[in-house]
Order: C-alpha cells, then structure tokens, then sequence
C-alpha cells in the first residue's frame, strides 16, 4: 500500500511570483479604468472648463496618441536597462500625471497632463506581459497568470463606466483622476518590494536613438491619423497624408535597423511567425470587441437612455463570466484543447455575439438578447485571449520579451484606436444615410447604424479566424520542447 504524499506547501518564491502578478495587474487596471471612467465625466469637463465640442477630444486623443507612439520604445527600454526599472518609472509618471489632472482648471494644463500620463501608462503597461512571461515559467502557471490579466483587459472596461457614474455623480470628474494616485501609489510601493529584475541587456553597446525617433514618430502620426479621422474623414487630405507620412516614417526606420549593428528592433523579432500572427489575429478579435463595448455603450446610451451607471451594469455579466474563466478554468481547457482550438472558439463566440448584437433595435429588451451576447462574448474572449498571448511570447527570446511586449500592446492599441474609428464611421455614415433618406425616426436611424456596425465587427472577427486557422498552427518539432517543459524541474 502506497503511502499518501501530501501537498506541497507554495514556497516563499511561489507567493512572491503570484503577488507580484496583483501588482502589475493592479497598475494595468490603473490604466485600462482610465480609458473608460474618463469618458462618462466629459460632460461635466466640458461645462466645468468650457471646451468646445471639438477640442473635447483631445482629452482623450492626448492619452491615446501618447500611449500608443510610446510602447515599442519603452518595450525595448525594459529589454536594455531593466523591466522593474521601467514598470516603476511608468507608475510613478502615471500617477503625478493622474494628480495633475485632477487639479487641472485650465483646459491645456489638462490636455498636457493627459499626454504625460499616456506616457506613463506605455512605460508600464509595455513590460508587463514580459514580466508575467519571465515570472512563470512553468505553462500551467503562465496560462493562470495570462488569464488574471486577460480579467483586467476585458473587465476593466465596465468596471470604469460604474466607477465613473458613481465618481462624478456624488463628488466631481477631479477625483476620476485622483482615484488613480492611492492605487499608483500602491502599485510602486509593493512593485518595489516584489518584482524581480530582469538583467538589462545594457547600453555598453550603444542605443539606437535615430531608430527609437522614427518608429515612436511614425507610430504617433499614425495613431493621430486614425484618432482623428472619423473628425476629418477617411478621404480627406489630412487623413491620407498624416497616413502616407506614417508609412514612409516607419519605411525609413525599418531599412535603418536593417543596416546598423545594435538596432532598437532586431528584425529577427518580426521572423516569429507566432509572435507576428498572433498580433495580426488580436488585432481582428480586439476591432470586434471594441465594437461591441465602445458601440454597445454608445447603443445602449443613445437608443435606450441608460444612464453610463446603468450601462457599466449591463455589462457586468460578461465580465462575471471572463472572471469565472480566469480562476483556471480557461488554462484546464486549454491543456485539454490546446491553444488553436481555444483561440478558433473564443473567436467564433465573440463573432455570435456580434450576430446577436445586430440583431437588436429600439425595443429589444436587455434579456435574453442582449444578456446572451454579453455572456458570449465575455466567454469567447477569456477563451481566446489569454492562448493568443502565451503564443504571441512563447518562441520570443528572453532578451527580447519587452520588444516582444511592446509588440502585442501595440497592436493591442492600434486595433483597438482603428476598430473605433472605422466602426464608429460606419455607424455614423448609415446613420447619415438613412436620415437623408428622409426616415424620421432619429432613434430607428441610430439603431441601423450600430447594426451595421455590430455585423462589419462580425466580419473582422470571422477574418480572425481564417487568419488564425492558416497561420497559427505550431509545427509537430516544436511539441517535445513543450512537453519537457511541463516536467517539473
């Protein structure tokens, strides 16, 4: 008779792994709440500091420009001089940045601020998946961890509407910033204590400071083409030449790191076909989730007068359900599927939600429609999402894993920025086309446009899924090497 080995109790090193991991998703939900929570207190900015509608969003293209030119540099950052280093100089940029614009009374002060606290957010935000991929290095432990930050990226989103609508309506929009400085606070204290760093590449070899202005000034033109497009129109001279100048900018620093011996970005990263894939995929599945939370508040905001407190609740079922996945129930059926079948059908459930969305009009009641779309969506993306990004980093070389982060958070932004700008344009043309074409009804001609929306999000999700199914699939060499590093050591 075999005698009972009991379990082992978690080592000192195991704790401090899976604390770490509350840090660095504490400050990622510092940022993901900011995107959210400041939109339901423009309103009362705009009264309190009389922006016009039009200047309006630039408090919120201010954070987006800025946090999206400066992720492949801060990435690479963490590569050369230490992920602790640049994770904490981000938290602490962030959060003064935060205080400043909670103070602010004048609108440039609290578009500069914005700005600065963009920046903040791309030095954070650029190296956490590349902490949580050197953290754990076990597959199990690395699925759990992914899946706890995928919680952060979906619900995050939700969770800031209902803070915002509570904020602003017992105090005022000052303290929709202000809320981020206990948290940042905390966040750098305990980052401090817990996070191991990494051993910088270094600077002995020199920086690549021409090739770290182009790609962060191509990027930044492109971003603010896109951002403002759905202002100037697709068309126009000031979209396609910002567009065309962002092509030729990032043109010129690729031929650059092609020739220089110590370049900011190795082409060998771009060589990964995992890596690059699976960003091209996230890009598709992130234009339709975006479709259905941006559009969907939007919808439920316009047609159905929710109030933006109403809207974060409306929302909570699928956050509940990615929340119920992520306590490992995602990383067993991934063991079980493996990751292309995951990701396949996370992505066939997000595009049924987006069907049902489409399907709903003025009068639809919130159940079971629309309850159902969300419960989809919310199981088609924690599905989904956490497998695309342990495959996104799972061939990346250790010295490279912030590049690598940097990657996946810039096409993060980038489809997300573009799903908005794209889909809201098409909602907003039918919406114009159906009023031209004499329908009086304002509220039917809303409804068509986020219909058509919903769908042209469905379409992008299906395009996932060819792309995903073509190119995702790990040749059979690669499967003894995974399997020797699920032994334990």
């Amino acid at each position: 008779m075999s005698a009972t080995v009991p379990a082992p109790t978690p080592s000192r090193a195991d704790r401090r792994q899976w604390l770490a991991l509350v840090v660095v998703c504490l400050a990622q939900l510092m940022n993901v709440l900011d995107s959210t929570i400041v939109n339901v207190a423009l309103p009362k900015i705009q009264h309190d500091l009389h922006f016009t509608q039009s200047n309006l969003a630039w408090v919120l293209d201010a954070y987006l420009i800025s946090f999206g030119s400066f992720l492949l540099l801060a990435g690479r950052l963490g590569d050369l001089v230490g992920r602790k280093k640049v994770f904490l100089t981000g938290v602490v940029i962030f959060t003064a940045a935060s205080a400043v614009c909670g103070i602010a009374e004048s609108q440039a002060v609290l578009i500069v601020a914005r700005f600065i606290q963009g920046f903040g957010g791309a030095l954070c935000s650029s190296v956490v998946l590349a902490i949580i991929t050197t953290e754990f290095r076990h597959p199990a432990d690395r699925a759990k961890a992914m899946s706890s930050y995928i919680l952060v990226i979906v619900s995050g989103g939700s969770l800031g509407l209902i803070a915002g609508g509570v904020i602003t309506q017992l105090l005022n929009w000052h303290w929709n910033f202000y809320i981020n400085v206990p948290i940042g606070i905390a966040a750098f204290v305990l980052g401090w204590r817990l996070i191991e760093e990494n051993e910088g590449i270094g600077l002995r070899q020199g920086v690549d400071v021409l090739g770290a202005f182009l790609v962060t000034a191509g990027v930044m033109v492109g971003v603010y083409a896109i951002v403002t497009s759905p202002q100037y129109g697709w068309g126009s001279l000031h979209t396609l030449g910002l567009l065309g100048v962002a092509l030729v900018t990032l043109a010129a620093f690729f031929a650059l790191e092609s020739r220089i011996e110590n370049p900011m970005v190795p082409l060998r990263i771009l060589r990964i076909r995992t890596l690059i894939g699976s960003s091209v995929v996230r890009g598709f599945l992130i234009t339709g989730m975006f479709a259905s939370f941006f559009l969907g508040a939007l919808y439920l905001q316009r047609v159905r007068d929710y109030t933006a407190l109403e809207t974060g609740l409306a929302f909570l079922p699928m956050t509940a359900v990615t929340a119920t996945m992520s306590r490992g129930l995602t990383s067993r059926l991934t063991a079980r599927l493996g990751e292309l079948r995951m990701v396949l059908g996370g992505l066939a459930l997000i595009a049924i939600s987006m069907v049902l969305m489409a399907f709903a009009d003025a009068t639809t009641p919130y159940a079971p429609l629309l309850l159902i779309a969300y419960i989809t969506l919310g199981v088609g993306a924690g599905g989904a999402m956490a497998p695309l990004l342990t495959m996104a980093l799972a061939d990346v070389p250790s010295q490279d894993a912030g590049l690598g982060s940097g990657i996946v958070n810039v096409s993060l932004q980038l489809a997300a920025a573009l799903g908005v700008a794209v889909l809201g344009t098409i909602a907003t043309e039918r919406t114009k086309s159906v009023l031209a074409g004499g329908h009086t009804a304002v509220n039917a001609a809303l409804v068509d446009g986020y219909r058509l929306a919903f769908a042209a999000g469905g379409v992008a999700v299906v395009v996932g899924i060819v792309i995903a199914a073509a190119i995702l699939r790990r040749p059979r060499a690669a499967e003894p090497a995974v399997a020797l590093e699920r032994e334990p050591a």
